[in-house]
This record gives structure tokens, C-alpha cells and sequence, in this order.
């Protein structure tokens, strides 16, 4: 179609069977691309469909909460969160509204916190996981048995009070993936 008004701008005259033909042809390529986006987003195992939704954030354990917070509201200036301490997960987060995504900084919570861990190969702290939204959480689950290990066997309710599962980093090229519920 852009081809076409450039030629038209041009005071070129195209034959109404070639503008025909390259008008369907234009056509089948945009819904061509459109199908194959709308399958690689989509994934259906045993008859369950579900999909991958937005990015939702990406994760950083920090050695020092304030010393982050600090970074990202006084010397960024953007929107920090309070702090939310979460125990079930043995965490504390707070959230960075970026816009079209969010950092989520993740700070030590407990003796048997996952991020304490973390911090004790990685002293700096830095990214630990990316949260990706899923349409239907249950069906997303059932749908990846036997192909990438869930770190919990149920989701667990998340710090936006949504239901969460983590994927297995060995499983997923070294990125432990968190799938929210949109």
C-alpha cells in the first residue's frame, strides 16, 4: 500500500489488475506475519491454550535496600514503591514504575531467604529473575509439565496479590523465569 502512494505521488499510472495483485499480496503478508506472531506467543499442549502476556518486571537483588532505593528515586527520579515486606517468600521488594515496565528490587527477608542466598555468590547483588504475565496461570502450569521444572509444585500469591509460579533456570537457558497471573 506505501508503495503505492509513492508511485501515485509520481504521477506513475498503474494497471488496476497489478494494483489487484499487489494489493492481495500485501494483504497475505500482513496476515501471514500477524499468524505466526499470534503462535509464537501461544502455546497449547494437550488442549490447554494459554498465553504469554507483558513483560511485568525484572527482578534485582540488592545487598542494600536504601542505598537502591536512594539510586533509583533521589539520583534517577523515578517512582519508587514503599517497601512491601513479603515473609512467605523471605523477601522485601519495592517496586520502580519504569512506564511500560517495573524493576522489582528484591532485599533479604529471614534466615532462609532465596535473595540471601543470592547475595552470597553475588555480594553486588544484580538480576535474579524476569516476571513475565500468563492469561491463565493453571493452564500454563499443566502445560509445561515434562518440559521445564516449576520450582514450587502450586503458585504461591506474589507481591501484586497474584498467583505466581517460578520456572527453573537450568530449564529455561540460565534465567529463572516468574510467571504472574495477568
Amino acid at each position: 500500500i506505501k508503495l503505492y502512494y509513492i508511485l501515485q505521488k509520481k504521477n506513475l499510472q498503474l494497471q488496476d489488475s497489478f494494483m489487484s495483485l499487489l494489493t492481495r499480496r500485501l494483504f497475505t503478508i500482513a496476515r501471514t506475519y500477524h499468524n505466526s506472531i499470534s503462535r509464537f506467543n501461544t502455546s497449547s499442549v494437550a488442549g490447554e491454550i494459554w498465553k504469554l502476556g507483558r513483560l511485568n518486571h525484572i527482578a534485582i537483588a540488592v545487598p542494600c535496600l536504601d542505598k537502591a532505593i536512594e539510586l533509583y528515586k533521589e539520583v534517577l527520579g523515578a517512582y519508587v514503591s514503599e517497601v512491601v515486606p513479603l515473609p512467605e517468600h523471605g523477601v522485601s521488594t519495592v517496586f520502580i514504575n519504569l512506564g511500560n515496565t517495573k524493576l522489582e528490587l528484591l532485599h533479604p527477608l529471614g534466615e532462609k531467604s532465596p535473595i540471601e542466598a543470592f547475595l552470597k555468590k553475588k555480594p553486588e547483588g544484580g538480576m535474579h529473575h524476569i516476571c513475565i504475565e500468563v492469561n491463565d496461570i493453571k493452564k500454563a502450569i499443566s502445560g509445561l509439565n515434562g518440559k521445564i521444572r516449576t520450582l514450587t509444585k502450586e503458585p504461591k500469591i506474589g507481591a501484586h496479590n497474584k498467583p505466581v509460579i517460578f520456572l527453573h533456570p537450568k530449564d529455561c537457558g540460565g534465567v529463572l523465569i516468574e510467571l504472574e497471573q495477568e
